[in-house]
């Protein structure tokens, strides 16, 4: 078995989510091929320490989400921006991730799990969840204001949870009605829907505008559509990436005042942030469990669409 580095740690793995991003890796090398070890969103229990390693003891349990932790020594690094440190591995795309019964992190990408989640739960939040949650965080808004969900799927249903729970009147936005009434129970306040962009700008714009629109849909064209339906200074805050672009008018960025950013999954205490709220509040994704054994049709459920929300192999 593979020891660990110096500022490494050896993990026997308990849960590693499924998420989109894995197709990136997986798709990435022909079968001939070895490949990366998929998995970005893990649970597992400390079972081998490198040297250097402090803070962090043998049968913690602890997390490792997309980004595996920084250098310390870089330039981004010097000036505290440990999301953009220039030698970060990512979890399952540049190094071995989690679809695996033993895994290899770096300890400063390490997180700390609460004792009340259990790993299955806590796996989808590492990536998903904090992803949703510093979307809404650092998008600017307080208690009260009205902050918009576009797509009701593994990302959006974690971004109502979180929304309503800081205290947002809270608009879920999917295509059709088929889940109002799920977005209700979740804690919307609201719902649109957005097949007809037009009617759900009018919707928006009825209920005053949208303050904080976060777009977890991969389309920039059917993100871009919703631009007019957020409230002066309102922010688009893109977490679900795609190859179309968002377009924004210079009359919006100028005379409105419409910011539209990007947001990035979150550093390792940004992450026990988000559980440690997940924990007060009682926000939980909807899973499906697989075993390690059946992986390759855990994974397609997930690429299919057909997973509800987001599939986790527990090994």
């Amino acid at each position: 078995m593979t020891e660990p580095a110096a500022g490494q740690v050896r993990l026997r793995v308990e849960a590693c989510g499924i998420c989109h991003t894995d197709a990136a890796s997986v798709h990435a090398h022909p079968e001939t091929e070895p490949g990366i070890v998929p998995g970005h969103e893990v649970v597992g229990i400390i079972d081998a320490l490198g040297d250097g390693v402090s803070g962090w003891a043998l049968g913690d349990r602890v997390g490792v989400g997309f980004l595996g932790g920084h250098c310390g020594a870089c330039a981004a690094c010097r000036r505290g921006d440990f999301m953009h440190c220039a030698d970060q591995p990512l979890t399952g795309l540049t190094v071995d991730g989690g679809y695996a019964e033993f895994m290899i992190a770096r300890a400063s990408g390490l997180v700390a799990i609460p004792e009340s989640l259990e790993s299955a739960s806590a796996a989808p939040l590492l990536c998903a969840g904090v992803t949703t949650y510093n979307a809404i965080v650092n998008g600017g808004v307080r208690p009260g204001a009205t902050v918009a969900i576009q797509g009701i799927g593994g990302l959006g249903h974690l971004g109502v949870q979180y929304a309503h729970h800081m205290g947002m009147r809270t608009v879920a936005i999917g295509r059709g009605t088929a889940k109002a009434e799920f977005a209700r129970e979740l804690g919307a306040d609201h719902y649109v829907d957005a097949q007809d962009p037009a009617a759900a700008v009018a919707e928006l714009n009825a209920l005053g505008g949208a303050d904080l629109i976060v777009a977890t849909a991969s389309s920039g064209a059917s993100s871009s559509a919703l631009i007019a339906g957020l409230a002066t200074n309102g922010t688009l805050m893109v977490v679900g990436a795609s190859s179309d672009p968002v377009a924004v008018s210079t009359s919006d960025l100028v005379m409105r005042g419409i910011q539209v950013r990007g947001s990035l999954t979150g550093r390792p205490i940004e992450n026990e942030d988000n559980l440690a709220f997940v924990a007060q509040h009682g926000v939980r994704p909807l899973i499906e469990q697989a075993p390690l054994a059946e992986t390759a049709a855990a994974y397609e459920r997930m690429l299919s669409g057909a997973a509800r929300f987001r599939m986790v192999l527990v090994p």
